[in-house]
């Protein structure tokens, strides 16, 4: 089974946080929510609390399968200022292992020098941060074990990518499916 990390901080976006727990959940991955802050509870960028499954420094981290970021503001700049996370984050890419971020929260990626070479993309305004990548504007993008999305209306497309990338295409289509989201894209369409 893959084991994911999620790394949580005051200032997140809800659904940017919480669509992909959700579905990698269903999609029977072992995904677990890290604060970094000294407490479980977190709150997000409009004042919704949350409680984490773990804080940091309780964390091990050497099973991480993917690291992942949510994005929101403040809460990718305070992803930002934690030095334990952000030695993870390069140990986690220097190793070829999956790291995600999504929003705002590709800055803490560009910053690190992980998107060096890497085509990426992030929430519009913050191109700038992505140091080295080559942003694509996309809704996400996945080059080798860096997967990036774009914002809010990109958690779910963001979350089946990584799902299939985690399990299978066939796993993510099934909780596509069972979510409805595949009817919602082929509604859409007409």
């Amino acid at each position: 089974m893959a084991k994911v990390y999620q790394f949580m901080a005051d200032g997140f976006e809800e659904i940017e946080a919480l669509i992909p727990v959700d579905v990698l959940r269903r999609g029977g991955v072992d995904i677990q929510t890290v604060s970094i802050t000294d407490s479980n509870i977190v709150e997000s960028a409009h004042g919704v609390q949350m409680v984490t499954d773990l804080i940091f420094e309780e964390a091990d981290l050497s099973d991480a399968d993917l690291l992942m970021l949510p994005g929101g503001m403040p809460g990718a700049s305070n992803l930002n200022e934690h030095e334990g996370l952000k030695k993870a984050l390069v140990a986690q890419a220097e190793a070829g292992k999956m790291v995600s971020a999504i929003c705002a929260a590709p800055m803490v990626l560009g910053g690190l020098g992980i998107l060096r070479g890497k085509r990426a993309t992030c929430y519009p305004g913050f191109e700038e941060k992505l140091e080295g990548a080559t942003y694509t504007g996309d809704l996400w993008t996945i080059d080798g074990n860096i997967i990036t999305g774009e914002g809010p209306a990109a958690a779910f497309p963001y979350a089946y990518s990584l799902l299939a990338l985690l399990v299978s295409e066939e796993k993510a289509t099934e909780v596509a499916e069972g979510m409805r989201y595949i009817h919602l894209m082929e509604a859409r369409m007409l």
